[in-house]
């Protein structure tokens, strides 16, 4: 009952429409135990009596109890979906609130299919769990409850022999709904898998292509979901399969003895069918009450995944508000490893950057380079250590005035399924249109843009496969000079542009860069020779510091890095 706990909890926020619903289904019930009631008059008194005026009256009196039994129980449906909905809605928003403030590190764990499968499915799942098995609660409970008062009314002796077979219907219900609970919890992770397949599948397209792997993989994965589909599909009718049974058995009995009763003279023939009816009206609602405990349990594997989120550790972040960088950054002591790794990314970096200074971060692949940089907007917190904006820890200050210092600039370049005006204005969303065109001209995206069938509006695709590699990287340029932040972080932002256009961001970011501190990763020389110092990295350690005269000097590790830049 834990679980039905947190579901209403969760519906709470919604419970007028909860109890107006529970309400109607008590309304819902009263007018099916009518039902049956009704047999007897219509049985004794207008086909053995023959009654003339209730000839007229029972008729009219039938359709208005089932014209009230529908409307009630539309609005009884869609109250519960409603609720349902919302709750569903609300739970989305919370999942995607809480993750966006996660760390890093949590995405390097699951894949973001995974994460989009608990968004969407799970969060699917309890929504039909919230709108069809508490609905069937509220109504069936309360319907069996009404049709067996009606049943011990019309003949208390015929009604223990109907419900006494219940009480073993329920129990075999509830081990069946134990078996279907592990069913479930393999079907998300089926349904999770699938979802991750989709996503690795339509991102890496021309993987799949070039190596004839379109349907292969996906046709395991995906009948490994339909047999766990039909496990639940067979434990959930077998419920159903065993409450006939249990219901046939109990109703043979009742005819039995009641056929006796009526032969003997101490039961009419309106009493019996009256009672008769109320048992069988019972045991659909019973049947349905017997599954309730099925859908509870199927929804128990979406509230632990989901729950299992819910409970991560968001970042955790400072109350203090930093306005601007003043004087200097400062990396002290800073040592870090990614949780699935062995070998430190950064081992005692020690290195203090000036403000309005141009750095140039150099190493091998691997050696650390994009980590040290991660670091300052906290992307990743230090294992040891700590990183300092004018002296104050970093971890002092809350996530949005310290990310407010940054722009950054990637070789993977993150584009949105939007226009190019939408995503150039992401740096900031209360920029006008001049502003927007002048940053994209100061990233020498506008000429390219103009020639676009719809210019500034034109789509970009997802991550903008609309758009040459060359484009998309003005176009994130545009976006991080819009912002125009204290603070430039460029990961090998030029690697994807010719030489033509490299000419021409290199002028741009001249412009940007004055009275602006600048840490670079790299890659081209006219990067390395402008900078103001150049950190050679090697194996997460710091090798040596210097201008490129000093470097090319003095330090092997340099040279050879500058030699490869020179070939590239």
């Amino acid at each position: 009952m834990d679980d039905l706990r947190i579901l209403f909890r969760l519906a709470k926020p919604y419970w007028k429409r909860v109890v107006i619903a529970a309400i109607i289904s008590l309304v819902i019930s009263g007018l099916n135990a009518s039902i049956a009631w009704l047999v007897k008059p219509a049985l004794d008194d207008v086909l053995i009596k023959k009654d003339i005026a209730l000839i007229i009256l029972l008729p009219a009196g039938i359709l208005l109890v089932f014209a009230l039994k529908g409307l009630f129980t539309f609005c009884h449906e869609y109250l519960m979906r409603s609720a349902s909905q919302k709750m569903v809605m609300s739970l989305r928003g919370q999942l995607y609130d809480h993750l966006i403030r996660l760390p890093l590190s949590y995405f390097s764990r699951y894949s973001s299919g995974s994460l989009i499968s608990k968004v969407i499915n799970d969060t699917n799942t309890l929504q039909s769990v919230v709108s069809l098995t508490i609905k069937d609660l509220f109504i069936e409970s309360a319907t069996v409850i009404a049709l067996a008062t009606v049943a011990v009314w019309r003949r208390w002796d015929l009604a223990l022999i109907a419900l006494i077979v219940l009480p073993g219907a329920f129990y075999a219900a509830g081990r069946l709904g134990k078996r279907l609970k592990k069913i479930s919890k393999r079907s998300q992770q089926k349904i999770s898998v699938i979802t991750e397949t989709l996503h690795e599948s339509f991102s890496g397209i021309k993987i799949i292509k070039a190596f004839s792997r379109e349907k292969k993989r996906f046709d395991h994965i995906n009948k490994d979901y339909y047999r766990e589909l039909m496990r639940a599909v067979r434990t959930s009718e077998f419920i159903s399969l065993w409450m006939e049974i249990v219901g046939g058995l109990g109703i043979a009995a009742v005819v039995w003895y009641g056929a006796r009763l009526i032969v003997d003279g101490t039961m009419t023939i309106g009493d019996f069918f009256s009672f008769l009816t109320a048992v069988f009206l019972l045991y659909t609602p019973a049947k349905r009450l017997a599954k309730v405990n099925a859908g509870i349990q199927k929804a128990r594997a979406p509230l632990n995944r989901i729950f299992e989120v819910l409970s991560a550790e968001q970042e955790t972040e400072g109350d203090r508000i930093i306005q601007s960088l003043e004087f200097n950054i400062q990396y002290d002591n800073v040592s870090f490893t990614y949780p699935s790794a062995q070998r430190s990314a950064l081992k005692n970096i020690n290195l203090t950057i000036q403000k309005g200074e141009l750095v140039a971060i150099v190493g091998k692949s691997g050696s650390g380079k994009t980590t040290l940089i991660n670091m300052l907007p906290r992307f990743y917190t230090p294992d040891q250590g700590s990183i300092l904006i004018d002296g104050f820890d970093i971890s002092t200050a809350t996530m949005q005035s310290l990310r407010a210092l940054f722009a950054i600039v990637t070789q993977d370049i993150i584009l949105f399924n939007d226009s190019i005006y939408a995503n150039i204005s992401y740096g900031n969303i209360n920029a006008s249109k001049d502003e927007v065109i002048s940053a994209a001209k100061a990233a020498y995206a506008d000429e390219f843009i103009l020639e676009l069938p719809r210019g500034y509006e034109t789509v970009v695709g997802e991550r903008g496969l609309r758009l040459s590699g060359g484009q998309r990287q003005r176009i994130s340029i545009a976006r991080a000079i819009l912002k125009n932040p204290p603070v430039l972080i460029l990961d090998e932002a030029t690697s994807s542009l010719d030489t033509e256009s490299e000419m021409k961001i290199q002028q741009a970011l001249k412009n940007l860069i004055s009275d602006r501190t600048t840490v670079v990763i790299a890659h081209r020389l006219s990067t390395i020779k402008n900078a103001d110092r150049t950190v050679v990295i090697d194996k997460g350690r710091i090798m040596d510091i210097g201008t490129h005269e000093q470097l090319i000097s003095r330090n092997d590790i340099y040279m050879k890095l500058y030699n490869t830049f020179a070939l590239s």
